[in-house]
């Protein structure tokens, strides 16, 4: 990770080196935390945040979620990483917004704790490797099967429930590929550790639905509208791991990973196809202010300042 100049937290701008909290905070002993990722990116017209308030709204989701309440409005929390755009000076960056009970008391009740609220801002790339998106990547179904609806509220996107994703990730990575895919446990297709997913077979796309304990992704609610509007049927569909081995294409989504093709999946090699390259290019082509097809997603760093 690259040091920026400042973090935004519980209301203020931080010397980067500063921002600290005791290793008594409740977060740190019990994942009570949620938080986002978010992507700026660099457009013809200034920096752009992608669906900056739908993040932030879904931040304030996850919260309630955890019975947790965030001291910041979702416009206060925007108008705050526009604030930390504009002073690191980043053209490009990844955002992490993050809420979580502090120092207080140390039991398992959160009661006493206070909830703190940071924005941090660097500098990063591709999330899977330079070449990802270009050639896709390799993934193996994980031994580890995703968290139940009603074991964890898998809706939110809560720190605590990342364990899930994490040891799913070190599996595949310590197996020598370069992402995990999760199953629940009646054997449908879930999502990767954290990347919402999609299969194309004879030009039909279909995506796990909601039920199978996946994120909402925002991403993945932007490529639906996307597919749809570029005239592909769209299907929220259970999926076995059979369906991904006889897919026609394969593809995963997520603020991170952006839209990256899967080729190959348990060594069944399935290569990056048209599909895939065409939504991907819709999608960056609209996240890079290339395509005002669907601009109304991108939040204008600079545009703010002067309304």
């Amino acid at each position: 990770m690259e040091a920026t100049e400042k973090i935004w937290m519980n209301g203020e701008l931080v010397d980067w080196d500063d921002a600290k909290v005791h290793v008594g905070v409740h977060g740190l002993h019990y994942g009570s935390g949620v938080f986002e990722g978010v992507r700026c990116y660099e457009t013809p017209k200034g920096p752009a945040v992608f669906r900056l308030a739908d993040h932030m709204q879904r931040l304030h989701d996850s919260a309630r979620l955890l019975y947790m309440d965030i001291p910041f409005t979702v416009e206060e929390l925007r108008e705050a990483t526009h604030e930390l755009v504009r002073t690191n000076g980043l053209p490009a960056c990844y955002i992490r917004p993050i809420a979580f009970y502090g120092y207080g008391q140390l039991g398992v009740s959160t009661q006493g704790n206070p909830v703190e609220t940071v924005i941090m801002s660097w500098p990063w790339g591709a999330y899977l490797g330079e070449t990802a998106l270009e050639q896709g990547i390799t993934t193996c179904i994980s031994s580890w099967k995703r968290v139940g609806p009603n074991t964890i509220p898998h809706a939110s996107k809560a720190s605590g429930v990342y364990l899930n994703s994490m040891l799913a990730t070190t599996e595949a990575r310590r197996g020598g590929y370069d992402e995990g895919i999760l199953l629940t446990d009646d054997g449908f297709v879930a999502d990767g550790p954290g990347e919402n997913i999609f299969v194309v077979k004879n030009g039909v796309i279909r995506t796990p639905p909601l039920s199978t304990s996946i994120l909402p992704g925002l991403t993945r609610g932007a490529v639906i509208t996307i597919a749809h509007d570029l005239g592909y049927v769209v299907e929220e569909t259970p999926l076995i791991r059979s369906d991904l081995y006889l897919a026609d294409e394969f593809f995963m989504t997520g603020t991170a990973a952006e839209v990256t093709p899967v080729r190959a999946v348990d060594d069944q090699e399935l290569g990056v196809g048209p599909v895939t390259q065409e939504i991907q290019t819709a999608y960056l082509d609209t996240v890079n202010g290339r395509n005002d097809r669907w601009g109304h997603w991108l939040d204008y760093v600079d545009a703010a300042v002067q309304v």
